[in-house]
């Protein structure tokens, strides 16, 4: 097919009222017979020739531009959107675009139409393998980024002829093994296929000692597509040396594969205890990750993890199965997810460690207090009002706003599906809405707090709250299981959620013989480690707890169990 591109008229990009703005037409390939086309329509300017638009669209103040509508049930093979159609970020109307020369792509992030078994039939985007990344998800369609400049007079055609292709699976080596299996209660949920994987790494000399029986470490984190951070060759000496804008590093890529190295060294070490560590990839409509709990908008995640995958790992890769030699760590999403599922499954495992964890009390949801605010976005005073940061550097520099972050989401995905972070929290920690797609805690125009929803919150995934309520019958079971690691200057505001968690846990009686440890000066991910940069402990979670888990199997292991049969 012929690639149509044409420059689009400035009246669209401010000089002109709305009514004389051109629409612009985007020309799709033909459908099968008897399907339409859904999902949502991105339209991505850049100035920074250094990459394709469609991978230059982030939170950050550096973000390119993206404007974005839904498309449902289109038929034929053009659609013609008016400007007005579109909302962006960082600039909110098209109209405001100043002229100048862009590089222009369009990508439609596909969805589905599922039938959920609560009754409800939405229309999503399910991850097809990517991770939930509308940039790069199989059979997207997408154009080729084409350079123009603007000049008045002139429509703009976008033909979208290119499809995203399919993600390649890992193969398996001789320590990382690769494990899907199709959930029968997440299919039940979503009234069609669901498979999860774990990502499993083996201890050394797993095949010379089939009499072993190994604990299992559970490493929560995003998707991942493989095993992270563990790599058996040395750092290839002909990688080009990147730069880290966060740390402001030479050649992090460099440090990244030389931590992998040794943390293999590492592991097959003769004194290394030998463990079996295993990442889920549970991506989903809604974020790359699921947040392991079971919640009405996302399905019962908590349910299969723990009663359809984690048996099943444990019964192929001979663990011992049992809970005091069970353990869960992660960071950022994967620090909440290692709490959330020691408290919910207090049983099911000896100890969570959770570094910068994503808010673990709501009054501390990065800058918001959602029970006695009455706007996310802004602190509001008797005269003025002033925008809440979002994220910070190490120096509490702003970087961005809570509302400038949920404009990102408004346009990549409307009714929650922009695949982001706070689209996610409203996923997993809501109620479901009367349309069958997450209730917003709060608005996302105005900002407005919802307090019926957040009472919802309070009450169903509020880790401190939950904790507090419940500790009669908690506090047995979670006496010095929980290690909580944060920096004070997390980029995302994580220490206040923190800080509130601390000061409930002072509180209960009986003590809950918890850690909570403060990084001064810390930024995000922070894991615990004092005496290192940030840049080297965030590498390091594989070692980081080993020593404290070995120490507690060793003190709470019942009469009788196995504490020798894998330390060969």
């Amino acid at each position: 097919m012929k690639r149509i591109v044409s420059v689009l008229m400035m009246t669209c990009f401010g000089a002109r009222a709305q009514a004389d703005a051109a629409p612009i037409t985007f020309t799709f390939p033909a459908a099968p017979a008897g399907q339409t086309l859904d999902g949502r329509l991105l339209f991505l300017l850049s100035t920074d020739p250094a990459d394709e638009p469609r991978n230059q669209i982030d939170p950050t103040v550096d973000s390119q531009l993206v404007f974005g509508t839904d498309v449902e049930n289109l038929r034929g093979r053009t659609l013609s959107v008016p400007v007005n159609a579109l909302i962006g970020y960082p600039i909110r109307s098209l109209r405001d675009v100043p002229p100048g020369e862009y590089n222009v792509q369009a990508v439609l992030h596909r969805y589905e139409t599922v039938h959920r078994s609560d009754g409800h039939t939405i229309t999503v985007p399910m991850d097809r393998g990517e991770g939930q990344k509308w940039n790069r998800a199989p059979g997207n369609l997408y154009s080729k980024p084409v350079k123009m400049r603007l000049r008045p007079g002139a429509a703009l055609r976008v033909v979208l002829d290119q499809t995203m292709p399919p993600i390649e699976p890992p193969n398996d080596t001789k320590y990382i093994r690769h494990v899907t299996i199709k959930s029968k209660l997440l299919s039940e949920f979503w009234g069609r296929p669901i498979e999860l994987t774990a990502h499993v790494l083996l201890p050394e000399g797993f095949d010379e000692h089939p009499n072993a029986r190994f604990p299992l470490v559970v490493a929560h984190d995003h998707h991942r597509g493989d095993f992270p951070g563990f790599r058996t060759e040395p750092p290839d000496p002909e990688l080009k040396p990147d730069y880290s804008e966060r740390f402001h590093l030479a050649g992090y890529n460099r440090i990244e594969q030389q931590e992998a190295y040794a943390f293999y060294q590492q592991w097959v070490s003769k004194d290394f205890p030998r463990l079996l560590i295993m990442y889920i990839d549970h991506a989903n409509p809604y974020y790359d990750d699921s947040y392991a709990v079971d919640s009405p908008n996302v399905g019962p995640y908590g349910r299969a993890i723990h009663t359809e995958l984690i048996p099943a790992i444990e019964k192929q890769f001979r663990a011992i199965g049992q809970g005091w030699a069970r353990f869960a760590y992660g960071g950022s999403t994967g620090g909440w997810e290692a709490l959330a599922v020691q408290v919910f499954n207090p049983d099911f495992y000896n100890a969570a460690f959770a570094a910068c964890p994503d808010p673990i009390d709501f009054r501390g949801l990065t800058n918001i207090d959602i029970y006695a605010h009455k706007n996310a976005y802004y602190i509001e005073g008797k005269h003025q009002r002033v925008l809440q940061p979002g994220q910070q550097d190490a120096d509490g520099r702003t970087l961005a706003t809570i509302k400038s972050n949920n404009e990102l989401e408004q346009a990549l995905g409307s009714r929650g599906r922009s695949g982001e972070q706070w689209d996610i929290w409203q996923a997993v920690y809501g109620p479901v809405g009367s349309d069958g797609y997450p209730q917003p805690v709060f608005d996302k125009e105005t900002g407005v707090i919802d307090p019926e929803v957040a009472k919802y919150w309070r009450e169903h995934s509020d880790l401190s709250a939950i904790v507090k309520r419940d500790w009669a019958t908690l506090g047995p079971k979670l006496r010095g299981k929980m290690h909580v690691y944060v920096g004070t200057s997390d980029t995302f505001f994580l220490a206040n959620g923190v800080y509130y968690f601390e000061e409930m846990l002072k509180a209960l009686d009986p003590p809950a013989d918890a850690e909570v440890v403060y990084g001064l000066r810390f930024e995000h991910c922070w894991n615990g480690d004092p005496t290192r940069p940030n840049h080297l402990t965030r590498l390091r979670y594989h070692t980081m707890y080993v020593t404290k888990m070995l120490e507690r199997m060793q003190k709470t292991a019942p009469k009788g169990a196995d504490l020798s049969s894998w330390r060969y």
